[in-house]
């Protein structure tokens, strides 16, 4: 897979959950400050329950903006065979069952997934545990990581 169109499948995601985000909480916004939702008596909260429910998609609208500009300034690293893995790496690991996870280690976004040239990636980000026992390790590298899984996982791609 191409990491560069990785990137821009990543981005695009973002973009997309952004304006999403933005719809809701303009939506949400403009529920709260309706003549329908506002107060019959000091047991009506239908107004201040839909003020919550804008600033969360507000708050989260922020988050989606904060990660696209992480996202459109990064600068892409491409690691040898058995380099040390770390931000950037695009990694395929496998469990003992067989199967397979394609994983993308991003400054932000951690958890989003993306379709990107009918294969799915999962970004995962320094902070998160499975990300904690994979940077550092390299190609070939079998990890046993009892407090992020039960299973052990080989690195069987890495670029």
């Amino acid at each position: 897979m191409d990491k560069e169109k990785l990137l821009q499948c990543i981005i695009d995601k973002i973009e997309e959950d952004f304006a999403l985000a933005l719809v809701a909480a303009k939506s949400a916004h403009e529920a709260a400050i309706d003549k329908e939702t506002q107060p019959d008596n000091k047991y009506d909260t239908l107004s201040l329950e839909t003020s919550y429910i804008a600033q969360g998609h507000a708050n989260r609208a922020q988050d989606l903006k904060k990660a696209l500009d992480s996202y459109k300034k990064l600068k892409l690293t491409h690691f040898s065979a058995y380099e040390p893995l770390y931000l950037t790496a695009l990694i395929e690991i496998e469990y003992e069952d067989g199967l397979t996870r394609r994983l993308f280690i991003g400054p932000d976004a951690g958890g989003l997934k993306v379709n990107c040239e009918s294969q799915d990636v999962m970004v995962i980000t320094p902070n998160a545990p499975l990300c904690s026992v994979l940077v550092g390790n390299q190609l070939g590298d079998v990890i046993s990581a009892g407090r992020v899984t039960d299973k052990e996982f080989e690195i069987i791609s890495a670029y």
